[in-house]
């Protein structure tokens, strides 16, 4: 289900992390889902297993995953967990910087809210 694409500027980690998040999001993994070892998972995709340990971490940081030694990653239950008032702000700074770019590069408003429309849409369908 994940696959890396090595000419992409996105950290290989960062890829793992955003395509499991996507498929927690689209309902393909489950709460109590179990993902792959970090060994398995690494030799899949042809990476180092730090590198995908390095993803699972962030996931587990995030409250995406939750590791039980000797057994393995699951998938998180889902939980109510509000952002706090900082994760909030950083996101919409970097959701900030990224509209401020596109619209420096010509983009108009009509644009962005289709855009915005339909990422979000193909996310939470």
């Amino acid at each position: 289900m994940i696959q890396i694409n090595p000419t992409n500027n996105q950290p290989i980690f960062e890829q793992i992390i955003s395509q499991i998040k996507m498929l927690v999001l689209k309902g393909y993994l489950k709460p109590g889902d179990g993902l792959p070892s970090v060994r398995k998972l690494a030799l899949k995709l042809s990476v180092t297993p730090g590198t995908v340990a390095k993803a699972y971490s962030e996931l587990e940081r995030q409250n995406v995953i939750v590791t039980i030694r000797g057994k393995g990653a699951y998938i998180a239950e889902k939980c109510d967990h509000k952002p706090s008032e900082t994760q909030l702000k950083r996101g919409f700074l970097a959701f900030r910087g990224v509209c401020m770019d596109l619209i420096y590069m010509g983009i108009q408003r009509e644009e962005l809210e289709e855009q915005l429309e339909d990422i979000y849409s193909n996310i939470v369908r």
